[in-house]
């Protein structure tokens, strides 16, 4: 590979600014230590054989984010821990969101949001542009928490919904979690919907936690989002254990893509992984189809170029969209940004240097994925 093209390429992609399009907020306060800031990168409650530093991610976060924090790339785990928290939460987090280069976060606060920043904190704390995404099923389970009856719960969701969403960038489900994408694609009836509301009240009653669950309720959620015409965001692909994998691969959306393509209302696929071709190919085949291969990005640390790589395969460029999908310590943002910008630009220029792309072309694309593409998705040219 010649050198030189990799190393213009490297400058461009690193000066780019990025759009964040599905991230969480930092850690409000520091890990207790090792094992909790170790718990929080693991995307998983369940411990380990060892250490989660002995992964793909915890030896690119020695390697990335060791000298940011005025450390040896690749510095030793305890030594790397103990300097974060000699350093403090606040003072991590800056330098870290400062150091992603994203010009505009898109925040998904419907996780365990009293332990991360919310978006008034993230502007403060990065100095950027926050936009929200707002989660369908934890604004179900907070419009329940006002004290309504399931028959109002029903007739009063959509506008509570439109109120939550108001200055809302998009909408998200995680359907993927609680039942899996393999559900009845026909928008349920008010008959269903009202049975499933008082089976739900019901349970809640008896002492079941309020977590909505019901295959109708959910799939009856995502078609009230629909109505709002945002882009609706869909957990697909890996994540934490709670999830059944095979339920969530995005080819399993396929009827319920063609019934909301009519509509207009972008389906953005998150992560994706390992299903990430399937999502190249819904992309090329629906029109309001976008995907993303975030999460995945930090998890596979040095092997990030070549997931990269596959989901620029069959997907037009204008489809894939950039995002880090980070929860929590800040090094998650960071990593999002920089393996992304460390695997495109390596991959371009090896494109480039077999004669296949020109380095406009390498620049262009960049482009689109880092920032342009989710402008247009979500409309944040207006905002």
């Amino acid at each position: 590979m010649s050198i030189a093209t990799q190393e213009r390429l490297s400058a461009v992609v690193n000066a780019l600014p990025l759009v964040d399009h599905h991230v969480h907020g930092a850690l409000r306060d520091d890990p207790t230590d090792r094992a909790d800031f170790e718990r929080h990168i693991a995307e998983t409650d369940r411990p380990g054989v060892g250490s989660w530093f002995d992964s793909q991610l915890g030896i690119a976060i020695r390697r990335h984010c060791a000298p940011l924090l005025d450390l040896e790339p690749l510095a030793d785990a305890d030594t790397y821990i103990a300097r974060r928290r000699e350093l403090g939460a606040a003072e991590v987090t800056r330098r870290f969101l400062d150091a992603t280069g994203t010009s505009h976060f898109l925040l998904e606060t419907g996780y365990r949001g009293d332990e991360i920043l919310g978006v008034a904190e993230m502007v403060e704390r990065s100095g950027k542009p926050v936009s929200e995404v707002v989660r369908l099923e934890t604004t179900a389970e907070d419009y329940v928490r006002t004290g309504v009856s399931s028959t109002q719960f029903v007739v009063g969701f959509e506008a509570y919904l439109r109120e939550r969403a108001a200055n809302a960038v998009g909408l998200k489900s995680i359907i993927a979690y609680r039942d899996g994408f393999d559900f009845n694609p026909e928008p349920p009836s008010t008959t269903e919907v009202l049975s499933a509301a008082d089976r739900w009240f019901s349970r809640m009653a008896a002492g079941a936690p309020v977590r909505v669950d019901d295959p109708v309720l959910l799939r009856w959620l995502i078609w009230t989002g629909v109505e709002l015409s945002l882009p609706i965001q869909f957990h697909s692909g890996f994540g934490d254990p709670d999830l059944e994998l095979h339920r969530a691969d995005p080819l399993l959306l396929t009827k319920f893509i063609k019934q909301v393509e009519p509509r207009g209302t972008q389906i953005v696929l998150l992560h994706t992984y390992p299903f990430h071709r399937n999502a190249g190919y819904l992309a090329r085949s629906f029109t309001n189809v976008t995907f993303d291969v975030g999460l995945a990005i930090n998890y596979l640390g040095t092997r990030a170029e070549a997931v990269i790589a596959e989901s620029m395969e069959i997907a037009p460029f204008d489809k894939i969209l950039f995002s880090s999908d980070a929860w929590g310590p800040a090094e998650l943002h960071y990593l999002g940004a920089t393996l992304w910008r460390r695997g495109t630009s390596r991959l371009l220029a090896s494109w480039v240097n077999d004669g296949d792309w020109t380095e406009a072309d390498a620049v262009r694309v960049a482009t689109q994925i880092a920032s342009t593409n989710a402008e247009r998705v979500y409309g944040l040219a207006s905002n």
